[in-house]
């Protein structure tokens, strides 16, 4: 897998070795807050941080972008949709430690400003925070032509959760049934690798008409990432839901981020969308680089009892949103992720052949 996102000039966290040595450089900073409000209560490496106000009230947060998915609105000149991602990006990890996302600030760095490029992102903002529920209290533009030539957008999403009802999935135990809910297609995640394949040096073929896709390539790239707040706060105010995880990059592997030390074997999947079919076959990549770098069709789970499975999935229909029973919690302490219909299983950071 490694060479495939180094051909598309990106490397994994495994393979940045001075990565660890970061984080532990940042964690010493948690001390700085210790016996004061504010503290986290989480480590790295879930969707999100807490930080504890006192009085039983946790502030969850986290920040996150859009990334290159920005050069195919700058490629289609059609900017009134990334805004959407990036709330999506942010209140989809903030949800998954049971918190209710309030607010986001954006950050948006530009290399010359133009008003009418920043008024379509300002409007794909606005209905991504009418979507997700939440206010947008400020940001910051950056004029920076000498760093950026083109656009970033960045955002930072709070969300507030009483400590008692932090969900890391501690409560997750062999046999709990793990529910998939649809994604709208490759989301926020993959777009260098996706760009590398289907496009390259072809810059235009963004308005080619694709028949598998029922529209131009450039409008299924572009098709904003699914908002799941509502749903998740349904489910949680409903269910017994032990975990939430956003699927990103890293796919199924994200299932794996859970405190319990349990396995997770995915014994049924929908139909994959046609872009990663497609994806597929221009890039000559094997199921195990697909699963690694995309959702393939399922953009959000969460973990519940399995005498609660049926429940959440007439959550999911009564919000709108596709849902499937897509596998089970199993007893393995290695965390083992096995994806049965496309014959793979976790191995180091990868998916390989089971």
């Amino acid at each position: 897998m490694a060479s495939i996102y180094k051909q598309s000039g990106v490397q994994t966290t495994e393979e940045l070795s001075d990565f660890p040595r970061m984080l532990d450089v940042l964690r010493g900073t948690f001390k700085l807050r210790e016996g004061k409000r504010g503290a986290p209560v989480l480590d790295f490496g879930y969707y999100a941080n807490v930080l504890d106000l006192g009085n039983n009230l946790g502030l969850a947060i986290s920040t996150d972008g859009v990334g290159t998915k920005i050069l195919i609105a700058e490629a289609m000149r059609k900017y009134d949709t990334i805004g959407i991602d990036c709330i999506a990006m942010n209140v989809n990890d903030v949800i998954c430690v049971g918190a209710e996302p309030i607010a986001m600030t954006d950050y948006v760095a530009v290399g010359n400003a133009d008003g009418s490029v920043l008024s379509e992102i300002a409007t794909g903002l606005r209905r991504g925070a009418e979507l997700a529920g939440i206010s947008i209290p400020g940001g910051e533009l950056a004029q920076i032509g000498e760093i950026v030539k083109g656009i970033d957008l960045v955002g930072s999403c709070v969300g507030l959760v009483a400590l008692d009802r932090v969900i890391t999935g501690r409560d997750v135990q062999p046999g709990d049934a793990v529910i998939g809910f649809a994604s709208s297609g490759v989301h926020s995640n993959g777009l260098t690798l996706a760009r590398d394949v289907l496009i390259g040096e072809r810059t235009a073929r963004v308005f080619e008409h694709v028949p598998e896709l029922g529209r131009t390539l450039g409008e299924e790239l572009l098709e904003p990432t699914t908002i799941y707040v509502k749903l998740a706060l349904q489910l949680l105010g409903e269910l017994n839901v032990r975990a939430l995880a956003h699927i990103t990059s890293d796919g199924f592997l994200n299932l794996a981020r859970v405190d319990a030390a349990v396995g997770f074997r995915i014994e049924s999947l929908p139909e994959t969308p046609p872009i990663f079919g497609m994806i597929k076959r221009e890039g000559a990549l094997s199921a195990a680089d697909l699963f690694l770098v995309y959702n393939m069709g399922i953009g959000f789970c969460a973990i519940v009892p399995a005498d609660e499975a049926d429940r959440a999935l007439q959550v999911a229909r009564t919000e709108g949103i596709k849902a499937w029973h897509i596998g089970t919690c199993t007893d393995d302490p290695d965390r083992t992720v096995h994806i049965v219909p496309a014959g793979l299983r976790s191995e180091g950071g990868h998916f390989v052949q089971a």
